[in-house]
């Protein structure tokens, strides 16, 4: 005898589960909106208005080659772009918040157990590296858990850490420029002002609160890729470990040490750890190519792909060519079609990479062939000329 089928959900559950759908996502950006106006407002009252200004517009230009250098690290998997906001607005608002409530309370308690001056020491070289690494880390560790499949491999980690870290630098930068206008002007031979600040933070180390954060995304990264229990654990905890270490010895050398020990750390250690996670980057870089050249075959076979589309698919190059003569010839949308096509045939080679495949990932390889369909139905109708329907 069969089992009785389970009861077909009523219209009061039906209705709830739409308004959590809806619910949730309100509440989490109303909540990111009074972070952000929070930290404005602190930022503001500390430092004036027209300081916060120029410090905004001296943020700009570090921030936009952060974000230039990891969009083009996303090459290969583009993430999508609603989350590398996400991940964005949670650096320079949530983990800011986060990481001003709590600096700020270590400080207080240094400065009661070890006279005035002692909390900011405090905070600089014991809180600021646990809190602010912790913090951005919440979101890549959250998206881990929650979207899979947005998230399987070390450049994803290395991704959405990097845009997580350039949202907090890009606040931090704000108030410390602004601060050093509303101190020392535009600065002179005799005082350090918003010049000599943003020669050190925007030009020297504009990377190094992303490069701290990548620690921890590549360990999450080696965890989302691997099957071995322990290393699932393992990475992550030491990707933190190594980011906040490396964060206090930045902070430790800033505040404890002259510009001697300034400089030999940052020649010595952050020069060359920031050209290792580079090759990095370019070793992945490189296997992802390999991932999806050595999947084409397969696609033609299973005629998901036109023979002739292989070697325009097996390239950056390739692809960006196809993009631009499509948009040559047939317009902006048929470029952005033609761009859709191609990153679901990415996202498919990944998915089928010398693995069987569960339920889960059957019914994201149906969500990704019909994105594949579609998304080549319409670049072959607007190269045509076909009237939109």
């Amino acid at each position: 005898m069969s089992e009785p089928s389970s009861p077909a959900p009523g219209p009061d559950r039906a209705r709830r589960s739409r308004s959590i759908t809806v619910l949730l996502p309100v509440l989490g950006l109303i909540a990111v909106a009074l972070c952000g106006l929070f930290v404005f407002g602190t930022v503001t009252e500390k430092v004036g208005l027209p300081a916060v200004t120029i410090g905004v517009l001296a943020a700009l230009v570090p921030v936009a080659v952060v974000v230039t250098a990891f969009l083009w690290v996303d090459r290969w998997e583009p993430e999508p772009p609603n989350l590398l906001l996400l991940s964005f607005v949670w650096g320079a608002c949530v983990a800011t918040i986060i990481a001003l409530l709590l600096n700020s309370g270590a400080e207080a308690v240094g400065d009661l157990l070890l006279g005035s001056g002692g909390g900011g020491k405090i905070s600089g070289l014991i809180s600021a590296p646990l809190v602010e690494e912790a913090a951005k880390a919440a979101f890549i560790l959250l998206l881990w858990w929650r979207r899979p499949s947005e998230f399987d491999g070390v450049v994803d980690g290395i991704v959405y850490a990097g845009f997580t870290a350039a949202g907090f630098a890009f606040t931090e930068n704000i108030y410390y420029f602004g601060r050093a206008f509303a101190e020392h002007g535009f600065g002179d031979g005799t005082s350090a002002g918003v010049l000599a600040a943003f020669f050190l933070r925007g030009v020297l180390s504009p990377f190094t609160h992303p490069l701290f954060a990548v620690m921890t995304g590549i360990g999450l990264g080696v965890a989302a890729s691997t099957k071995v229990r322990s290393l699932r654990i393992l990475a992550p905890i030491g990707g933190y470990i190594v980011a906040v270490l490396l964060h206090a010895l930045w902070n430790g050398a800033a505040l404890l040490g002259g510009a001697k020990t300034f400089l030999n750390v940052y020649f010595l250690i952050m020069v060359p750890l920031f050209i290792g996670v580079f090759s990095v980057v370019l070793m992945q870089r490189r296997r992802e190519q390999r991932i999806v050249a050595a999947a084409l075959p397969m696609m033609v076979d299973a005629r998901w792909i036109a023979p002739s589309e292989v070697p325009l698919l097996a390239s950056l190059s390739g692809r960006r060519s196809w993009r631009k003569q499509a948009r040559k010839q047939s317009g902006r949308d048929a470029a952005k079609a033609v761009g859709r096509y191609q990153a679901s045939v990415t996202e498919l080679a990944f998915l089928r990479r010398g693995r069987k495949l569960t339920d889960e990932a059957k019914q994201r390889q149906r969500e990704l062939l019909q994105v594949l369909k579609t998304s080549r139905a319409e670049a072959v109708r607007l190269a045509d000329g076909a009237p939109r329907g």
